[in-house]
């Protein structure tokens, strides 16, 4: 039973935890709560991966949803990402807060009759600069914020989907030069994030080193990411004030 007025969240992770995730923070749950938590609130592990899901009787006790980022494609039929998809619609009735991450982010546009598919440029990994719209008018959750959060910033990506077109009533808030979605909303309650902003230099580094061993990257691609990586920092602090913003409403800590 939980405390009456603590704010309760759900993760829904998309993917199983690396075994240097779990090593190092316990699972990727862990990374999301530290990454977007605050003291005093409840936060649920539904590994939609495998088929956990909350209840439907239950959706209204949440205020909010986290759908994490995935191996999988958006845009496949599997049985999990069908019944996601599902849920999603639900939660938009419902007009629940729901942040969809990399993965998250495509699928909810898939969802909603948007469209998904491999990235015209092949893979993104690294750090890449994102330039958020300037005029917020059509995600309030931002109003006045301008003056905060710097026009261009830098987040952590890995993925070689995207998200081709928008649904309808959605509105692209950022973009970079390599991809023209990275960030959309629908109303007040839908934000999605092509990049991680939940992801620490140290994750993706072992990411990449994974995907190095499959053999889904080259090694002197790699390496150049690699580098990036030791000179630069993501603007985490920045992307976790947004994601709060979002999923809270004003944040008292600005």
């Amino acid at each position: 039973m939980g405390i009456e007025g603590e704010k309760r969240y759900a993760l829904l992770l998309a993917c199983n935890d690396s075994e240097y995730v779990k090593e190092v923070y316990g699972g990727y749950f862990n990374v999301f709560v530290a990454a977007f938590g605050e003291q005093g609130e409840r936060w649920d592990l539904f590994r939609v991966v495998e088929g956990d899901f909350p209840d439907m009787d239950e959706l209204q006790n949440y205020d909010g949803f986290i759908v994490s980022g995935s191996p999988y494609d958006a845009y496949a039929d599997d049985f999990w990402i069908l019944k996601l998809c599902f849920l999603l619609k639900t939660l938009d009735v419902m007009r629940k807060k729901v942040l969809g991450i990399c993965f998250g982010h495509q699928v909810l546009c898939r969802a909603f009759g948007g469209k998904v598919g491999k990235a015209y440029s092949g893979w993104d990994i690294g750090l890449r600069k994102v330039r958020i719209v300037k005029d917020f008018s059509p995600c309030g959750f931002l109003d006045g914020l301008d003056q905060e959060i710097p026009p261009d910033l830098s987040i952590i990506e890995c993925h070689q989907d995207e998200v081709w077109e928008v649904p309808d009533g959605a509105e692209v808030i950022a973009f970079s030069d390599k991809t023209g979605v990275e960030m959309f909303t629908i109303g007040d309650h839908i934000l999605g994030i092509q990049g991680h902003p939940e992801y620490t230099k140290d994750i993706l580094n072992n990411l990449i080193d994974r995907l190095l061993t499959n053999g889904c990257i080259e090694k002197g691609f790699a390496e150049d990411v690699k580098s990036q990586l030791e000179i630069a920092e993501p603007d985490r602090k920045c992307w976790e004030k947004i994601c709060k913003i979002f999923l809270k409403g004003r944040w008292n800590q600005l």
